[in-house]
């Protein structure tokens, strides 16, 4: 028994190993190029040094953002103060008749007051509460509000790491999305982002780290392009100055 099952192994790694030549063959003979067996050589690791020295001017990366997140779906607002991001949410809360509302727990949301200025809304405030199921709190959010810890200008990009105080579920699952942008904190390549989690080291990263470039799109359901699918279906990115 032992043997015969050895055999019926091996021919199935063989029958695998056929269709996986067959597999690659076909690849190749549409890239109209023979097979490549050896791995290509890699002289160069990591971005060329023009590219580290590429740097866009401050109304170079607020236009290019704004261009790249307009250019997917997203929505933009430039505004001078953190007391016009809090006009600004006010009014979509009531154009948009949003009864709940989830933020960040961070000391830069708890000066906006958005408790006492959403008269008509539910303010939740991520894990205040050992009680409460956050994650059902913020899957019933009509606006989820954040702060970005990055953005990135080339990408249209906006980065949300997560924590005890922020977490992913506020970015993830309400409807509507506002995400806050510090001028400051707007890059003009990716790589100026991702090097700090190089220099933080490997026990200081976040438990999560998100990467947002507009609202959800998937066309992964019969190539039929889906806004909403899985996150928001809008998203507002507030940069301040």
């Amino acid at each position: 028994m032992a043997d015969t099952h050895k055999q019926w192994l091996e021919e199935l790694e063989a029958e695998s190993k056929v269709k996986q030549e067959q597999f690659m063959n076909d690849i190749a003979s549409k890239l109209r190029h023979p097979r490549m067996y050896d791995k290509p050589n890699h002289p160069f690791r990591g971005a060329p040094d023009f590219w580290n020295a590429f740097e866009w001017s401050e109304e170079e990366r607020i236009q290019a953002f704004t261009d790249n997140f307009l250019s997917v779906g997203g929505h933009v607002a430039r505004l001078g103060s953190m007391d016009e991001v809090k006009s600004f949410i006010v009014q979509k809360a009531e154009e948009m008749s949003a009864k709940y509302v989830i933020r960040q727990n961070q000391p830069e949301l708890d000066a906006l007051g958005l408790e006492s200025a959403l008269t008509g809304s539910s303010v939740s405030v991520w894990n205040t509460d050992d009680e409460q199921y956050w994650r059902a709190r913020a899957a019933e959010a009509d606006f989820g509000i954040v702060i970005a810890d990055h953005a990135v200008a080339y990408t249209g990009s906006v980065t949300v790491l997560s924590a005890p105080n922020k977490g992913r579920s506020v970015s993830l699952l309400p409807t509507v999305l506002i995400i806050i942008i510090p001028i400051e904190r707007l890059k003009t390549r990716l790589g100026e982002v991702l090097v700090t989690f190089d220099e933080a080291g490997r026990e200081q990263l976040p438990a999560g780290i998100h990467f947002i470039s507009g609202p959800s799109r998937s066309s992964d359901i019969e190539n039929d392009l889906t806004i909403g699918v899985h996150g928001p279906g809008i998203v507002y990115a507030l940069l301040v100055e």
